[in-house]
């Protein structure tokens, strides 16, 4: 069995409004969620209610919380649908479970771990090693029609600064919405 053939049958397609969370921090959700249409963002909120964003996940990304599928730990993120959404919900130990008896699915779950860490690994890379100004040019240059679905305040929260400093460095057609 190939991963198209897996997520056809054990896939659960899903349909969400914007601002529907699929999770919040500290639910227990062992889904690995594919996008198949609309935009999701993931986030953190410190205990005093500040919100970090993680991502931003677009068509054909995927993501899950891989605490909460392998360990059965609470998730340390909230998944929220920024815009209407189509999904498809994968059953993390199902898909576990069929990839350690076939050779296809076993690789096409390495791929997408790696995928996944080589994503975060850049992520940290852009958090820690660039200024806001080089994250906010990244951003422009690797998804400018992110610039036209999310707030300024999404922008800024994503990049790690305030309102007023993405002000600072924003190219003047950031036209986003408010």
């Amino acid at each position: 069995m190939n991963i198209s053939d897996f997520i056809a049958t054990s896939g659960r397609p899903l349909k969400k409004d914007a601002g529907d969370h699929l999770f919040r921090q500290g639910d227990q959700d062992s889904s690995l969620y594919i996008v198949r249409s609309g935009l999701l963002k993931a986030y953190y909120l410190s205990e005093d209610g500040k919100e970090n964003i993680k991502s931003f996940i677009m068509p054909g990304g995927k993501i899950g919380s891989l605490a909460a599928g392998y360990q059965k730990e609470s998730c340390t993120f909230s998944l929220v649908c920024v815009e209407q959404s189509e999904l498809i919900a994968l059953e993390f130990s199902d898909l576990y479970e069929a990839s350690c008896a076939n050779i296809e699915l076993s690789k096409a779950m390495v791929d997408f771990l790696l995928s996944f860490g080589i994503r975060k690994e850049l992520r940290e890379y852009e958090l820690l090693c660039l200024s806001a100004e080089e994250r906010y040019r990244r951003l422009l240059t690797n998804t400018p029609a992110l610039l036209d679905k999310v707030t300024q305040n999404d922008i800024a929260r994503y990049l790690g600064v305030t309102p007023v400093g993405l002000s600072r460095i924003e190219e003047p057609h950031l036209t986003g919405p408010s």
